[in-house]
C-alpha cells in the first residue's frame, strides 16, 4: 500500500532549480535512508511532504488514512512542564480515559440508580483503554526518556530549564510514541550519545510504522533502513538495502549510465560517418540511405542522456613529513579535577606508531577533557604524561575555537602556512570546496562544515604524524565524512580519535579505548569486535534492559489488577441485588406452602416444591460468587 505517491515533482526558490520531474513512492513497511549532499534539499522534501512547502509542479497525493509525524511537529509550548509531563502529553486522550474510568468506579461504589449504564460504560471504557495500550501508556514515556539520556531526576525538571539539546529529544519521544503511520526523521542522532542511539535503532527496528530518515550516521542508517534515496543532481535515485548496499548499486548505476551514453554516441558517430560516406558519392539510393540514417541519428539524439557530474567532494590526502619514533605517547595514572571530584584518574595507555585508537565512553565521561590534557592544554592533576621522539602533534577541536572569526578563509591558511604562494593556498583550499570567491568569507559566516573543511584544510598542510581528533566528522555530510575516513585509511602516521562515528570506528579502529571514571578499559579490533568483547558493558546494558522490561511488567499487573479490582466491585454490588431479589422470590414460594388448596392438590405441591428447589440451587451459587469475590477484594 503506498502511503506517499509524489509524481512529477518540482521546486524553484527564484532562479535556483532545487528539484525537477521527481516521482517515488513510499510503502507500507519502508523504511528510506535520504541521503545526499548539503544543500540538495533533503530538508525542503520533508517540508513538502507535510505541507509547510508548496510544491511549483507535480503532485504529492498522501493516503488519507495515514497520519505523518514529524519532529517540528511536537514543538514544546508550556515550559513549565516537567519532561516526563509533556512526553505523556501524547497520551492526553488514554490520560482522559483513565480519569473517566476512576470517576465511575467512584461512582458504582456508591450509587445504585443507572447502575447498568454506568456498569457499561465503565467496560466499554476498560477494553478500549487496554487495547490502544493505556495500561503501559505511562512505562512507554519512561522508557523512551530513559533510552534518550532522561534519569528520573531530569524527568522531573521543567522544560524552561533544559538545553536546546534536551529538548530535541523531548520532540523525538514525542514523535516515536505517537501513533503516526509514516515517520519523517530530520537527524534524529545528532544529540544523542552512542547508548541514546542504539536505544533508537532499537526501537526503530522493533516498530511496525514506516519511516524516511535524514542522517549522515551511516552506522545508524546500515542498522536501520531497507532502502535508500540518493538526492543528487535535482533527481531522486533510488536503490534496494540500506548504506553500505548502495554503495556497489551507485557505483554499477553510474558505470551502466556512462556504458550507455559512452556506445550511444559511438553509433551516432559511426552513423554520421556512413552519411557523410553516402553523401559524397551522391546518387539517388545514396541520399535515401543518408536520409534514413539521419532520421536514426535524430532518434538516437533525443534518447542520449549525458550522465549527471558528481557534486563536488573534498579531496585530500594527509601525507606525513617525518615518521616518529616507534613509541609515540605513554600516559601513566594521569588524573583530571575540576574542583573537588574527579572527572577520570588513573589514566594510563601506550600508543605505538601507526597505531588507529578510538577514545569511546558515555557523554560528560571526560574524552574531549582527556585530549586536551595530552595536549597540554589542561594540566594533569596527577601522573606523567610522555611524547616519544620525533612526535608532531596535530588537532582538530570539534568545538573549533583557536581560529579568529575576524579572518578570511584565506588568511587563515596564510597566516597559519606563510611559506606558500597565493596559487598554492588557493589551489589548496579548492580541494576543499572553497572556490572564487568563497576563499574571501570572513570565518564567522561560515557553516560548522565549512569551518570543519578549514580545520582539515590545516591538518593536510601541516603534515603532522600523531593526529588527535575530536568528532571530526560532526559537521560533515555523508560525501565528506566518506572522504575523510579514505584519507585516515591511507595515513601513515599514528590515529588517536574520539567519536560517536561508529562506521568511522568500524573501518578503521585496530583498537579502542573505553573511559571510565577510575581508568582506561583496553578492546583489540573494531567497534563490532568491541561490542562482542567489552563485557561489562554489555552486561551493564542488558542489566538495564531487564530492569526496565521488570519495571514495565510490574506497572502492567499493578494496572490490571487495578482493573480486576474495578470489575469485582462492580459485579459484588450486582450480586447484592441478585442475591435480595431472589431471596424475595423464595420467600414467596415457601408461603405458597401454607395454601390449603396447593397442599391438597398432588401435581401442584411437587410444581412449587421443584420450583422451590431451584431457586435454593440459584441462591446458594449466587451467595458462593458473593463469597468468593468478598474474599479477592479482602
Amino acid at each position: 500500500m503506498a502511503l506517499i505517491t509524489v509524481s512529477n515533482l518540482s521546486v524553484e526558490f527564484g532562479e535556483l532549480l532545487l528539484f525537477d520531474n521527481m516521482n517515488f513512492e513510499i510503502q507500507k513497511g519502508d523504511r528510506i535512508g535520504l541521503i545526499g549532499v548539503n544543500g540538495c534539499g533533503k530538508t525542503t522534501l520533508f517540508k513538502l511532504l507535510t505541507g509547510e512547502y508548496s510544491p511549483s509542479g507535480g503532485d504529492i497525493i498522501i493516503n488519507k488514512n495515514i497520519t505523518v509525524g514529524y519532529m517540528e511537529q511536537h514543538v514544546c509550548r508550556n515550559l513549565e512542564r516537567s519532561a516526563y509531563e509533556e512526553v505523556l502529553s501524547v497520551f492526553s486522550d488514554l490520560l482522559e480515559m483513565e480519569k473517566e474510568l476512576e470517576g465511575l468506579n467512584a461512582l458504582i461504589g456508591s450509587v445504585s440508580s443507572e447502575l447498568e449504564d454506568m456498569v457499561e460504560r465503565q467496560s466499554y471504557l476498560h477494553d478500549e483503554f487496554t487495547r490502544r495500550g493505556g495500561l503501559t501508556c505511562r512505562s512507554r514515556a519512561r522508557s523512551a526518556l530513559l533510552g534518550l539520556g532522561f534519569d528520573d531526576e531530569k524527568m522531573q525538571l521543567p522544560i524552561r530549564s533544559l538545553s536546546g539539546g534536551q529538548r530535541a529529544k523531548l520532540q523525538l519521544a514525542k514523535l516515536l510514541l505517537s501513533d503516526a503511520e509514516l515517520l519523517l526523521l530530520d537527524e534524529p542522532t545528532n544529540h544523542l550519545d552512542t547508548a541514546a542511539v542504539e536505544w533508537l535503532e532499537n526501537y526503530l527496528t522493533d516498530s511496525k510504522c514506516s519511516f524516511m530518515v535524514i542522517s549522515h550516521d551511516r552506522y545508524f542508517l546500515d542498522k536501520t533502513t531497507n532502502r535508500t534515496f540518493e538526492l543528487e543532481n535535482r533527481k531522486m535515485t533510488r536503490y534496494n538495502g540500506n548504506y553500505t548496499a548502495y554503495l556497489p548499486q551507485k557505483q554499477e548505476h553510474e558505470l551502466s549510465m556512462q556504458r550507455a551514453y559512452d556506445n550511444t554516441i559511438k553509433e551516432i558517430e559511426r552513423l554520421e560517418g556512413i552519411v557523410e560516406q553516402q553523401r559524397r558519392w551522391n546518387r539517388e539510393k545514396n541520399i535515401r540511405t543518408a536520409e534514413s540514417k539521419l532520421k536514426v541519428i535524430e532518434r538516437l539524439e533525443k534518447t542520449l542522456e549525458k550522465p549527471d557530474s558528481a557534486p563536488s567532494s573534498i579531496k585530500f590526502d594527509l601525507s606525513v613529513k617525518a615518521q616518529s619514533g616507534d613509541d609515540v605517547l605513554e600516559l601513566d595514572g594521569v588524573s583530571l579535577r575540576f574542583g573537588a571530584e574527579p572527572l577520570f584518574e588513573n589514566v594510563s595507555m601506550e600508543i605505538h606508531r601507526g597505531e588507529r585508537i578510538f577514545i569511546l565512553g558515555p557523554n560528560g565521561c571526560g574524552k574531549t577533557s582527556l585530549l586536551k590534557t595530552i595536549l597540554g592544554k589542561y594540566r594533569a592533576s596527577s601522573g606523567k604524561i610522555r611524547f616519544g621522539v620525533g612526535v608532531k602533534t596535530g588537532y582538530y577541536d570539534q568545538i573549533q575555537t583557536g581560529m579568529d572569526s575576524e579572518k578570511t578563509v584565506f588568511e587563515e591558511i596564510s597566516d597559519c602556512f606563510p611559506a606558500m604562494t597565493n596559487t598554492e593556498i588557493r589551489s589548496t583550499l579548492a580541494r576543499f570546496l572553497f572556490k572564487n570567491d568563497d576563499v574571501f568569507k570572513p570565518l564567522s559566516a561560515l557553516s560548522g562544515g565549512e569551518r570543519a573543511r578549514v580545520l582539515l584544510t590545516e591538518l593536510m598542510l601541516a603534515g603532522s604524524n600523531f593526529l588527535l581528533l575530536d568528532e571530526p566528522t560532526n559537521h560533515l555530510d555523508i560525501n565528506s565524512c566518506a572522504a575523510l575516513q579514505e584519507a585516515l585509511g591511507s595515513y601513515e602516521g599514528t590515529l588517536l580519535i574520539v567519536s560517536h562515528d561508529r562506521y568511522l570506528i568500524n573501518a578503521l579502529a585496530d583498537k579502542i579505548f573505553y573511559l571510565t571514571p577510575n581508568g582506561i578499559q583496553v578492546y583489540e579490533g573494531s567497534y563490532e569486535d568491541f561490542l562482542k568483547r567489552a563485557e561489562p558493558f554489555k552486561t551493564n546494558e542488558e542489566k538495564t534492559k531487564t530492569q526496565k522490561g521488570e519495571k514495565q511488567t510490574e506497572y502492567k499487573n499493578k494496572r490490571e489488577q487495578d482493573a480486576q479490582r474495578r470489575r469485582d466491585r462492580a459485579r459484588l454490588n450486582r450480586l447484592e441485588g441478585e442475591i435480595s431479589e431472589k431471596e424475595d422470590n423464595l420467600a414467596g414460594l415457601n408461603e405458597q406452602l401454607t395454601d390449603p388448596d396447593i397442599a391438597a392438590d398432588y401435581e401442584k405441591l411437587m410444581e412449587l416444591t421443584s420450583a422451590i428447589e431451584a431457586a435454593e440451587k440459584e441462591l446458594e451459587a449466587l451467595y458462593a460468587e458473593w463469597e468468593e469475590i468478598s474474599e479477592r477484594l479482602g
